[in-house]
């Protein structure tokens, strides 16, 4: 299965790298993580729970990063056993340019089942691989810029010590501002 996409995140490309190497961020990132640990220069293990159609599986497995030019692009590369399940493995080319308004980051993602899963049936690994790639992304996104800013005609409340406006931040953000 391959899929490309892209999304404007409201970050500065250094930002969004020093997010997409934070174990913490990733890990919060992947739907399903338990547990990761480690670093991008050794590789992260993770422990990750999904249900793809009918079959449950846990996943253990790991993550590397590799063909690293700091501040533009990377490879996230992943493989995982799910016991009697199967397994999966997958990565994605990821590209981050400048933009008016943030950061572009750009990524093609190819992945790969076997055993049980394989026997589900291509469109089903398909849906649930594009899913898994989207909330993933999207997840990334929320993380570095913060909730989507909502639609209402109510000023937000200040929440600055020093009476200024405050400017909603994800979490990751605010510890690197």
């Amino acid at each position: 299965m391959h899929m490309t996409d892209s999304r404007v995140i409201a970050a500065t490309p250094d930002e969004v790298w020093s997010a997409i190497l934070d174990p913490e961020v990733l890990k919060n990132c992947v739907p399903g993580c338990q547990e990761m640990h480690g670093s991008a220069e050794e590789g992260f293990d993770a422990v990750v729970v999904q249900k793809v159609g009918p079959v449950k599986a846990t996943f253990k497995g790991t993550v590397t990063l590799s063909d690293m030019v700091p501040g533009q692009s990377l490879t996230l590369s992943g493989e995982g056993k799910g016991g009697a399940a199967g397994f999966a493995k997958g990565g994605a080319d990821v590209r981050l340019a400048a933009v008016e308004g943030g950061t572009e980051l750009h990524y093609d993602v190819d992945a790969k089942v076997g055993g049980k899963l394989a026997q589900l049936g291509s469109r089903i690994i398909d849906g649930f691989a594009k899913k898994m790639a989207d909330q993933f992304f999207s997840n990334f996104q929320q993380a570095v810029e913060g909730p989507p800013e909502e639609d209402t005609d109510v000023a937000p409340e200040d929440t600055t010590s020093d009476g200024g406006d405050a400017q909603k931040k994800g979490w990751f953000k605010k510890i690197v501002s």
